[in-house]
């Protein structure tokens, strides 16, 4: 819930910060591994093209400041910690921007969405499938990034949504 994180900012860096951090305590007390999921919400989206692992980071936002703060609270906590950075996730279950477009598509007649924030919509099956990748392979630490290919705007990815739907 990235909006609400800019007015509810306690919560958002007790989940974000501490809860990090008490997850990798946890791992490190009882030696167990540590695959931590953040987001690209800690750059600033000023590239045109894509941040590798050796981007500086530099978050916009309360969501983007705590999570790049979480991502260092686990690296710090648990030295053989892996992060891996994603990007608009989306599935058939929870929440997401897949959802949320067909929920309104079923109540209205027009809806408005950005053009000019760009990403790399990422189908959480495919980063699952990642996951357990690294988890099979040799353990190596550190940040990875991991997002399906190509970049779209919210709009084109909208369009895209309804397109496939034939809304």
């Amino acid at each position: 819930k990235v909006d609400l994180a800019e007015t509810e900012t306690e919560t958002c860096q007790r989940v974000n910060i501490e809860g990090c951090f008490n997850l990798a305590e946890i791992c490190d007390q009882y030696d167990t591994k540590l695959i931590h999921i953040s987001t690209d919400f800690v750059f600033d989206g000023e590239r045109h093209t894509p941040y590798d692992e050796q981007a500086y980071p530099n978050p916009l936002s309360v969501y983007g400041k705590t999570k790049k703060e979480g991502e260092q609270a686990v690296l710090d906590e648990l030295e053989d910690a892996i992060v891996v950075r994603t990007s608009w996730v989306y599935s058939r279950f929870g929440g997401n921007f897949v959802k949320t477009m067909l929920r309104l598509a079923e109540s209205k007649t027009e809806i408005s969405v950005v053009e000019d924030q760009i990403g790399s919509p990422t189908y959480a099956k495919d980063l699952a499938i990642a996951l357990l990748t690294i988890i099979r392979s040799r353990w190596v630490p550190g940040i990875y990034h991991f997002s399906n290919d190509g970049v779209a705007s919210w709009y084109d990815f909208a369009h895209s949504i309804f397109e496939i739907r034939g809304l």
